[in-house]
């Protein structure tokens, strides 16, 4: 793990929503690339592909240039260390061996996965990955499998059955066949992690998007709140509407993220782990706005999942933590008061309060 500043779907469709999910309101942030002669403005701006997305990471300042260095390697070891799909990784050794040691990465994951899977009676799910693999959404080869499938494998996917030994460090599974995926919660702590080695070079505004999932460090370099446009399921040239920011996650999620089409019906990636066929409960989009990049990400497929009534219970029992704007079906917003007065949209939206008025 880099500790210091010095020290060492579709994929088209993400790279569009990446370059296009911050609203940019200057000359300087919209050309990342140029570099000024006050060191204070010199900026940094890569595009980087991983995690099966693009990604752009930006940052501003005199150590901009290693920072955004630092943020690539980060990244890199990262996306080694947990792809699914990459049989030398630690989580698919794990997965093909029936368990082992986990890193100090993947230790920190699952504790904070396990504490999810409690907090959200079992909506986020690391273990789901054999239905998800059932389904074709980790090869691409998708099909509709049949009730029986999933019937079988349905006691293949529960957390409680991940046996964890803290200290020893080590993982194991309870049944034969079970596997995880941290993809639930990847690419917000990936972009928690270059926030912290952006304020470790002192960097203090930048801005890091990881396929749409966009985190912000600090304010924009003339002292305004970053403005981060919120995507619209229907058209990805569209936004839901505009949050301005600071040293936030914004992290959302849909069923338009990867689906595919069969018979006239879509059926996209998000699965809820009480059915193993995708959620169905209302809501289209689900947008998380939190100070933690790990717990944004896996809570905005939590709520998807949840539907809105749940999702503002949920949120009322954990305000102090996250706010969220929720998309219906009928295409109306809900915005949790925490961030009312700074989201601003054309669609028809309300406000989801604690004393439980909406």
């Amino acid at each position: 793990m880099l500790s210091g500043c010095g020290t060492s779907v579709d994929t088209e469709k993400s790279k569009n929503d990446s370059r296009k999910a911050v609203e940019q309101t200057t000359q300087a942030e919209a050309d990342t690339n140029s570099k000024t002669q006050n060191e204070e403005d010199k900026s940094e701006s890569r595009d980087i592909f991983a995690m099966d997305t693009y990604m752009t990471v930006t940052a501003y300042g005199p150590n901009a240039e290693t920072a955004v260095d630092q943020a690539q390697q980060e990244i890199e070891r990262l996306d080694a260390l947990l792809s699914t799909g990459e049989k030398t990784s630690e989580v698919a050794q794990i997965n093909a061996n029936g368990g082992g040691t986990l890193s100090e990465d993947t230790t920190y994951l699952l504790e904070r996965s396990l504490d999810l899977y409690d907090s959200t009676n079992g909506v986020f799910d690391i273990a789901i990955y054999p239905i998800m693999d059932a389904w074709g959404f980790t090869t691409g080869n998708y099909t509709i499998p049949s009730d029986e499938t999933i019937e079988s494998l349905l006691p293949l996917t529960d957390a409680n059955d991940i046996l964890y030994d803290k200290d020893s460090a080590s993982i194991s599974f309870a049944k034969d066949g079970m596997k995880i995926d941290f993809g639930g919660i990847a690419k917000g702590y990936t972009s928690g992690r270059i926030a912290d080695i952006y304020r470790e070079c002192g960097v203090t505004s930048g801005l890091i998007n990881l396929g749409g999932n966009v985190q912000v460090v600090g304010t924009k370099t003339d002292g305004s709140k970053w403005r981060v446009a919120v995507q619209s399921p229907e058209a990805e040239d569209d936004y839901l509407g505009i949050l301005s920011t600071a040293n936030r996650a914004v992290i959302t999620s849909g069923g338009y993220e990867r689906y595919f089409e069969q018979d006239g019906m879509k059926y996209h990636h998000i699965i809820d782990p009480s059915t193993g066929h995708p959620a169905n409960n209302g809501l289209v989009s689900v947008t998380i706005v939190s100070a933690d990049g790990t717990l944004a990400d896996g809570l905005s497929t939590s709520l998807f999942i949840m539907g809105k009534d749940k999702a503002a219970e949920y949120w009322r029992a954990h305000s102090d933590e996250f706010d969220t704007i929720l998309e219906d079906e009928d295409g109306v917003l809900y915005v949790t008061e925490g961030i009312a007065d700074d989201f601003a949209s054309d669609h028809e939206t309300n406000i989801i309060r604690k004393d439980g008025d909406t």
